[in-house]
């Protein structure tokens, strides 16, 4: 991302296309670390079930007076109590993690949006115009976009028209 700023007063579609590169690769990013969100996730819950086993154990034990087997049930239990604040805590950045790049993914993608739009002009062009302009020279205007838009516009329409005409006189349509 650094390298993209640093870059951004070159060519702007040179700069467009970075961004969209990189807008691609942290979505890929954001998939991965949704998967292994969701990976710590059922590894919590299988901890969860696990300390639930051994509590359960314990207490089983307990009611037959079997020491041995409530001192190892207690270990585990001690071991997946462990296990589970380390997860937790795993998850809980996990999820700060993924917050922050989807941020980052949608502050991206706005600005890939917006160099990547037709009239986006860079820096740099813009001073190479004004240094036309200063050496006497003139900016086309946008009429001449238009007028190009307008003749591309007429001529579909006429396209559509001599279809339509000969379409209705395939089916006998035609007034003549």
């Amino acid at each position: 991302m650094d390298r993209l700023l640093r870059d951004r007063g070159a060519d702007p579609r040179a700069y467009a296309a970075s961004l969209r590169e990189a807008v691609v690769e942290a979505r890929l990013g954001i998939t991965e670390m949704r998967r292994a969100l969701a990976s710590s996730e059922a590894e919590l819950a299988s901890e969860r079930k696990q300390l639930s086993d051994a509590e359960r154990r314990g207490r089983l034990a307990a009611a037959v007076p079997d020491l041995e087997t409530v001192a190892v049930a207690e270990r585990f239990a001690v071991r997946h109590r462990d296990r589970i604040q380390v997860l937790e805590r795993k998850v809980a950045v996990q999820r700060d993690e993924l917050a922050l790049a989807e941020r980052e993914v949608i502050e991206m993608t706005a600005q890939w949006r917006s160099a990547s739009q037709p009239g986006a002009r860079s820096e740099s062009l813009e001073a190479a115009w004004r240094d036309l302009e200063a050496a006497g020279g003139s900016r086309p205007s946008g009429d001449s976009d238009r007028m190009a838009d307008e003749l591309d516009r007429r001529k579909r329409d006429e396209a559509v028209e001599a279809q339509l005409a000969y379409l209705k006189k395939k089916m006998g349509r035609d007034n003549r």
